[in-house]
């Protein structure tokens, strides 16, 4: 789909965009193309400026459950901007077969991981905790008896999954890409047979759980005078052990261009454990579920095959090069995470 028919949808579903949120007169819109998943644009009205996201990647019954949560984590003092209720109490409004909703504009920037300071990477830290802390008063349901289970990928499944991406890459003409993911892949079987004793023995994950995000990086998170000034996109709002996000977010924000940047990690998880003590054995078994959900997933490259998108091409073979140096550094990178 074209940035262009992108932008007809919003145009055609304006009108009853601004009756139904009460938006005023619409004076302008850009669509962003900063999103992965979802099609976002900012609206020029008489009355302000706003986001608008049309929601493709998530059923909107969940979306609206998350939206539900934003007015008390704002309560708390979390800076997520509260949605709009639609003028039929809803926060989601279903135009044309599209759903919609609508944010207040926030002003910033999103900052790679690797660009922040020492000091606003623990600060990071700090605000990822104290968000667990406020889903916890806030929480849109029920927290289960027990964590939820953590899939261990089978060594055998995942071999098979590399051999069929191999068989789905194109052999002639062979692109630069195709011939850097095809070897990509060889080494990849190569190394999931070599490591395969290191996977995680059970698919119980250890470690205090509750409401997380879900996708707290970079993308989705808005800096301004170098403070976060609002956490974007709520898709994802689950429960998870706490270590699976955190170890998550900080390989995300940390592991650029093949490595990680060890001093960010360490600074990020102290900034996290100043808040909510989780226990360092807690975070090495989520670090270690981690790099063996990256030695067995090929999200990239499927949807990269799937959807013609050239970003999560890049996105594979970046994450490979940091896989491979994580696998050769497993003992540096797991002394980063139990920093305090």
């Amino acid at each position: 789909m074209t940035d262009t028919t992108r932008e007809d949808h919003l145009l055609a579903a304006l009108p009853a965009l601004s009756r139904t949120f009460g938006l005023d007169e619409v004076q302008g819109q850009q669509f962003l193309a900063h999103g992965l998943m979802n099609r976002n644009w900012r609206l020029d009205t008489a009355a302000g400026r706003y986001a608008v996201k049309e929601i493709t990647d998530v059923p909107l019954p969940k979306v609206r459950r998350n939206l539900a949560v934003l007015a008390g984590l704002a309560s708390d003092g979390i800076p997520v901007p509260a949605p709009l209720t639609a003028d039929s109490g809803d926060l989601v409004a279903e135009i044309d077969g599209h759903g919609y909703c609508v944010l207040p504009w926030v002003d910033g920037e999103h900052v790679e991981g690797t660009e922040l300071t020492l000091d606003q990477v623990r600060d990071l830290g700090a605000v990822l905790a104290r968000l667990h802390e406020s889903l916890g008063r806030h929480a849109p349901g029920p927290l289960p008896e027990q964590p939820p289970a953590a899939k261990v990928g089978d060594p055998a499944k995942a071999d098979q999954a590399a051999a069929t991406l191999i068989d789905r890459l194109p052999v002639a003409p062979v692109t630069d890409f195709a011939k850097a993911a095809i070897e990509a892949l060889q080494e990849r079987r190569s190394l999931i047979t070599r490591h395969a004793e290191a996977r995680p023995e059970t698919d119980v994950p250890a470690g205090p759980f509750g409401w997380t995000h879900g996708d707290f990086q970079y993308r989705n998170l808005l800096r301004d005078g170098g403070r976060v000034v609002a956490v974007l996109d709520w898709d994802r709002l689950g429960v998870r052990p706490y270590g699976e996000e955190v170890a998550r977010t900080a390989q995300v924000q940390f592991g650029v261009g093949g490595v990680f940047d060890l001093d960010r990690v360490a600074a990020f998880c102290s900034g996290y454990r100043s808040v909510i003590d989780l226990p360092e054995a807690d975070l090495a078994d989520a670090v270690t579920r981690l790099w063996w959900k990256r030695m067995t997933d090929f999200w990239q490259l499927e949807f990269y095959l799937d959807r013609k998108d050239p970003t999560f091409g890049d996105m594979f073979l970046s994450d490979e090069a940091l896989l491979h140096w994580w696998t050769d550094r497993s003992d540096e990178v797991q002394a980063a995470y139990a920093a305090r």
